[in-house]
């Protein structure tokens, strides 16, 4: 390191890092700007005509848009910035995701969404209601809400400590504004807007990210560089075969764990399925799956190597350690104006990418909330007082607006915690586990009744709530911590609190284990905090239904059930009442000859016509 009278101070140093010119605000402008005209075209010139419409557009969406919408939503800021964040502290481990989310795909297109696309449902929720009873749709509903109500401020708060990063703007000045702009869009344009601004949002992330990799990997001398400096310092690792559930990443954790972690969030979650149900056959269903797999692969690997690349640029030079990155988080958003920000408009590229990621995940959240608002709660309690088409609207616009509010205001809460991936998956996965175990007990057991479905909801939400906040307790007080990788300040040519550092910080197995003390459950995995809320659900739901009477598998209507054990029971099954669904799409139609008995005159205006 320099010596102090010389070199310069971090402060010094990262007030030069915010180089957002004029020309970053206008392609930043731009792009908000691109998104509000969206939403004005399809609300006052394409405008949604029906409930349908502006929930599902009119189930009659393009599977490339549907597609790009999903990886939009998917995606989100928090995995732009906390996946790069994870590999630069605690390696690739987090990588074997990718095993997980294809896992995920496979049990999502042939066990899940054949059952939601034949029901052809506008909630996800109202097959609840088919399968237990009113009360199941409702706490369906109100898990999703609370899902909804954590995660949207986390969303928020990553791309405004981007903005924060290359600006100096504070978080809170710059959230509510952009905020402002998604909630308008979202409003008055509906599903379609959402997905059409998803189309353009997820272009800019993929350039963005594309744009900041190849120019960082020139800078640091190549591909060969980033690797030889990864591999030295420990981060390039091969898969963890540990089978101790309180390690934090493992092969299992990410492929087991991971799955049933997205198979929540985007296989019965009301915000991905959502856009499924847009899609006029089971077939294209399934083909946008298929799509949205491999975008979100690419994005995630992408993501990965930017933490690689992050710290083979800093291998000598740790800017969390000297603090010329105020949290960390905002590590990506440091390299951005490193490599970028000498070209004018490349970082507001880059910024607008993050926010892009940001909207579109929250304004598919806030069109899902009007749909279940709609759906599940207002025509379950007043079925008898049907809304006009006007008043529809204003009920759904309303939900959308003082959705946008209340998270917009939580964001205050969600910077006093901990790091955004892991706080993200371990908030989704309170509500993620009994979720997806009600779904589950539906698909998959066809005796569990309603007695049992309450029974083991309730009891998976009493003890995932405990589990989870009792571990985010636990990290934010201190008394659980995880190793990193090792990191080096040796090489730092500007000043800093000297005090606060070694200058080579030891590697991660030399770390005192600070979670020792800690109870063991608050000490599992996050990821697999959905599995064990699934377990615990079904554990208690079954012997519920059978000591109250369970259900016989032949009285279950088979639609109801997944393919997957459909074939066990279908000789017993039972349609329920009321027509059948559509199956891929198209409808059964009865034939008849009718005879003709036109006239001449009628025969030749007929024929002139076809010609």
């Amino acid at each position: 390191m320099m010596e102090e009278a010389t070199a310069p101070s971090v402060h010094e140093l990262n007030q030069a890092l915010q180089l957002f010119g004029i020309a970053d605000y206008a392609v930043f402008a731009f792009m908000l700007l691109l998104c509000a005209a969206i939403g004005v075209y399809f609300g006052f010139f394409a405008g949604a005509r029906s409930a349908d419409d502006y929930l599902m557009g009119g189930r009659s969406m393009g599977v490339v848009p549907i597609s790009m919408s999903l990886i939009a939503s998917f995606i989100s800021g928090i995995t732009l910035l906390g996946t790069p964040t994870e590999i630069y502290l605690h390696g690739t481990q987090y990588t074997f995701i990718a095993i997980g989310v294809l896992l995920m795909a496979f049990v999502l297109a042939y066990a899940y969404l054949p059952v939601f696309h034949n029901l052809q449902l506008t909630s996800t929720y109202e097959y609840l209601e088919r399968r237990f009873g009113k009360e199941a749709r409702l706490i369906g509903s109100v898990l999703f809400v609370i899902g909804i109500i954590t995660w949207i401020p986390i969303v928020i708060y990553v791309p405004a400590l981007a903005f924060n990063q290359v600006t100096g703007v504070n978080v809170h000045v710059v959230t509510p504004l952009v905020c402002l702009v998604c909630i308008f869009y979202t409003c008055v344009g509906g599903l379609k807007a959402v997905v059409w601004t998803d189309v353009v949002q997820t272009v800019a992330m993929f350039g963005s990210m594309l744009l900041v990799i190849a120019k960082g990997t020139a800078d640091v001398g190549g591909l060969g560089v980033v690797w030889s400096r990864n591999w030295e310092s420990g981060r390039i690792e091969s898969p963890s075969w540990d089978l101790d559930p309180t390690v934090r990443h493992t092969f299992w954790t990410m492929s087991v764990g991971g799955a049933t972690f997205w198979l929540q969030t985007s296989g019965v979650n009301q915000n991905m399925m959502q856009r499924y149900l847009a899609l006029p056959t089971r077939g294209r269903a399934r083909a946008s799956v298929c799509i949205f797999v491999l975008g979100a692969l690419f994005l995630i690997f992408t993501c990965c190597y930017s933490g690689l690349l992050i710290y083979a640029t800093y291998y000598d030079c740790d800017p969390l350690t000297t603090k010329l990155a105020a949290a960390k988080d905002q590590l990506l958003p440091l390299l951005v104006m490193r490599t970028l920000g000498q070209w004018p408009g490349l970082p507001g590229c880059f910024v607008a990418g993050v926010f892009s990621a940001a909207l579109s995940s929250m304004s598919t959240a806030m069109n899902s909330m009007a749909a279940v608002v709609l759906e599940d709660f207002y025509k379950t309690f007043f079925a008898k007082k049907p809304l006009t088409d006007r008043q529809t609207n204003v009920l759904m616009k309303t939900v959308v607006v003082v959705t946008g509010v209340v998270c917009v205001s939580l964001v205050f809460v969600v910077e006093k915690l901990g790091s955004i991936l892991q706080l993200s998956m371990s908030l989704g996965a309170m509500t993620n586990g009994p979720a997806l175990g009600i779904f589950t007990m539906g698909l998959f057991l066809p005796w569990v009744n309603n007695k049992g479905m309450l029974a083991g909801s309730c009891a998976g939400l009493l003890v995932m709530g405990w589990i989870v906040l009792g571990a985010q307790a636990a990290i934010a007080t201190g008394d659980m911590a995880f190793p990193t990788k090792p990191f080096s300040v040796q090489g730092c040519t500007y000043s800093f609190a000297a005090h606060a550092v070694n200058a080579t910080l030891a590697p991660a197995h030399a770390y005192a284990d600070a979670s020792s003390d800690v109870f063991p459950l608050y000490r599992v995995s996050y990821l697999w905090y959905t599995l064990l809320g699934v377990v615990v659900s079904t554990a208690v739901a079954l012997p519920v239904s059978f000591l109250t009477g369970a259900n016989r598998p032949q009285d279950v209507d088979a639609r109801l059930l997944s393919p997957v054990v459909r074939r066990f029971f279908r000789a017993r099954s039972a349609p329920a009442a009321g027509p059948a669904p559509a199956a891929n799409g198209y409808k059964s139609v009865e034939l008849h000859i009718i005879p003709n008995s036109q006239s001449a005159e009628e025969k030749e205006k007929e024929a002139m016509l076809e010609s």
